[in-house]
């Protein structure tokens, strides 16, 4: 069984290039920046950067939407390659073939990882009114007749 899944951002906006022939398919290649969940003592690196290609469709769903920064979930095979440049030596290639990517976070959160990049973004999370431990927020009991549901 060869099945690759990622979630990590684009390193660059998506390459876009098309296929020659009477049917002309769309060919997107982009870099993602993956996480690694653990990091080993002497090794600065904290993420990987995959490569990865995308045919079809997918292709030009990368073209329209995805660009630099964005936060994706990406399902695909590992696939090897080699050719030989025009040095004359042989080069090895690896790179993930999606099959199907989707956004991992909503619009505002990116917008607002974008503006924690700039000079400008100064945006703040708004604190939770009360934190009871369990992740939910406790409900008044005055509330109940504005609630849609019973």
């Amino acid at each position: 069984m060869n099945k690759t899944i990622l979630m990590g951002r684009l390193t660059r906006d998506p390459e876009i290039r098309y296929s020659s022939g009477n049917e002309p398919t769309a060919i997107a290649r982009y870099t993602l920046a993956v996480d690694r969940r653990y990091k080993r003592q002497g090794d600065d690196q904290t993420a990987d950067f995959i490569n990865c290609v995308v045919f079809g469709r997918g292709a030009e769903f990368a073209e329209n939407y995805l660009h630099q920064g964005t936060k994706i979930v990406a399902v695909g095979r590992i696939q090897t390659g080699n050719y030989t440049n025009k040095d004359g030596h042989k080069v090895y290639t690896t790179e993930v073939v999606i099959e199907e990517q989707e956004f991992a976070e909503s619009k505002a959160a990116a917008a607002q990882n974008e503006n924690r990049g700039s000079s400008t973004g100064n945006t703040t999370r708004p604190a939770p009114a009360s934190d009871p431990g369990d992740g939910f927020m406790n409900i008044p009991d005055a509330i109940e007749e504005e609630l849609p549901f019973n």
